[in-house]
């Protein structure tokens, strides 16, 4: 905090015994030292606070931010959506109204894919090509080893007694 040396404290102590005397010496470096750690403790809140501050406006400047590039593309979605909706009407006019604005436009988007899909799923089945992972690996061979042998009956209560064991 201060730039004392020890040459310093000690000149400063001298001085104190020689003023003070030395019965209120020790009361008075108490006094001294609790002063010296209140004023350290302040000092240490206060930056604390400024520090908690100076995070807080932090925090706020980075939420505005946020928010912000949040508003900016919910705008740039709802302008897509927009233009994909313009473009599905031109081209239902140009259908001749084929596909009718009745339906909700979720349903219609199920029903296109799920057309999509089989249409898919038909141009694989004629073209016999295998999708996932049992296209990746090869059927494993089938030895054609004979079954092992029953084990041998046990012996049931009725059956001949064993023989004697010889230590019994």
């Amino acid at each position: 905090m201060f730039d004392i040396g020890f040459s310093e404290m000690i000149v400063i102590g001298v001085v104190a015994l020689l003023v003070i005397g030395p019965e209120k010496l020790p009361r008075v470096a108490r006094t001294i030292g609790a002063l010296m750690g209140r004023a350290q403790r302040y000092v240490n809140d206060v930056k604390a606070d400024i520090n908690r501050e100076i995070e807080l406006d932090e925090l706020k400047k980075l939420r505005t931010t946020v928010t912000e590039a949040a508003h900016s593309i919910e705008s740039s979605v709802r302008e897509t959506v927009s233009g994909f909706e313009a473009q599905a009407r031109e081209l239902n006019g140009l259908a001749g109204g084929a596909v009718t604005d009745a339906a909700p436009s979720g349903s219609a988007d199920a029903a296109a894919l799920a057309a999509a899909d089989q249409a898919i799923a038909q141009s694989l089945a004629a073209a016999d090509t295998p999708i996932g992972p049992a296209a990746a690996t090869p059927p494993l061979p089938v030895a054609a080893a004979p079954l092992p042998a029953a084990p041998a009956p046990l012996p049931t209560a009725g059956a001949a007694e064993p023989a004697a064991r010889p230590g019994a």
